[in-house]
């Protein structure tokens, strides 16, 4: 029976009992702990310096009160790069292409730099439903096509993440199946077909890091404009 292309990106199961947690909670053992000592050892080193130097371009053009969301926002980076970049080993499972939990990330998110901005400088805030200089007929229509587009914020956020890598695992799987199949009727056909598929999963690995990126980037972009 042929199975779909769509089925690895179901949910894995053992006696029936759902793994994605397991999936979750695998990526933060795979990070080594910062020791008590002086001298840390290079990955220690290279981690921190990753860390410091995400957490110095992402929060620069940010007042000292989005600050706070320094840890946060680079713990989301690290997870979401880890998830991304073991989904594609083999016999794996991506969490971030369920749109579900890419929602759950997205929109408790988005929703906590409205209220922010709701709550600290409310004029501002409703200021950017209503572009300066706006002709007085076209005011109601602005305002509610920038409340449409404030609210799908986190829908493209979820979204875009999804399908990026998504498109990306189906597309190795579909050029790995015609590489295999290719092989013992047309091997110069197939060793071509292989090193495409070579060059397109060094551009998921790209991918994986810039959607991360992407996405950590947006919600500062959100966060900026209400503090």
């Amino acid at each position: 029976m042929t199975l779909s292309f769509f089925d690895k990106f179901m949910s894995p199961s053992y006696l029936g009992i759902p793994l994605i947690t397991l999936a979750l909670l695998l990526p933060w053992l795979l990070f080594p702990t910062p020791s008590a000592r002086w001298m840390n050892n290079r990955l220690l080193t290279l981690q921190s310096w990753f860390i410091n130097r995400f957490t110095s371009q992402l929060f620069t053009p940010i007042n000292q009160g989005g600050h706070k969301w320094a840890l946060a926002l680079a713990s989301l980076m690290l997870f979401l790069i880890s998830l991304n970049m073991l989904g594609l080993l083999p016999y794996t499972f991506t969490p971030t292409t369920q749109l579900s939990m890419n929602m759950g990330f997205a929109v408790p998110l988005w929703l906590a730099t409205v209220l922010i901005g709701m709550r600290n400088q409310p004029t501002a805030a409703l200021g950017h439903l209503l572009p300066e200089g706006t002709p007085t007929p076209l005011i109601p229509v602005l305002i509610i096509i920038e409340t449409i587009s404030l609210f799908i914020r986190p829908l493209a956020l979820g979204v875009r993440l999804t399908a990026n890598l998504t498109a990306g695992h189906l597309l190795i799987q579909l050029i790995a199946t015609a590489a295999f199949v290719l092989l013992p009727l047309m091997p110069t056909v197939a060793i071509l077909t292989a090193t495409l598929l070579f060059l397109l999963t060094l551009l998921e690995v790209a991918v994986a890091m810039i959607q991360a990126y992407v996405f950590v980037l947006l919600l500062s972009l959100y966060l900026q404009e209400n503090v």
